[in-house]
């Protein structure tokens, strides 16, 4: 079965950790993912930004787990970063972050929407985004 939605770094760990902070939508369709046993994506990238979260000023309890969940749980499917996910990264001047562009256009290339409470996503109208 092919992922409909990708996940981007905050909304992963939201789900993983405090699901209450995601919003209606996005919990909705995360449980709806998860009762009908549909798998949701993310980007590889999303693993360095992770790993960065957890060792940086806001830190991430229970990393471990976090990462354990997701190289374990088969809802979970971790999209390698390709030449045309990079090209389409590399041209996204609207987003400055590395990791926004590259999270975008891996959704852009492999035709999904993107979980996201990322304003600056949002508002780029980049990619179709459920908020």
């Amino acid at each position: 079965m092919t992922p409909r939605f990708l996940l981007d770094t905050h909304v992963v760990v939201q789900w993983l950790s405090v699901p209450r902070k995601l919003t209606t939508d996005q919990l909705r369709v995360m449980r709806e993912a998860y009762r009908h046993g549909e798998p949701v994506a993310l980007s590889a990238y999303s693993l360095v930004e992770i790993a960065m979260l957890a060792r940086g000023s806001r830190k991430i309890a229970g990393i471990d787990r976090i990462f354990e969940e997701l190289e374990t749980n088969p809802m979970f499917r971790i999209l390698p970063i390709t030449i045309p996910i990079a090209v389409d990264a590399g041209a996204l001047n609207l987003l400055r972050d590395p990791g926004d562009r590259t999270i975008v256009a891996t959704a852009r290339v492999h035709g999904m929407r993107l979980l996201t409470s990322d304003q600056r996503i949002i508002d780029s109208k980049l990619v179709s985004v459920i908020e």
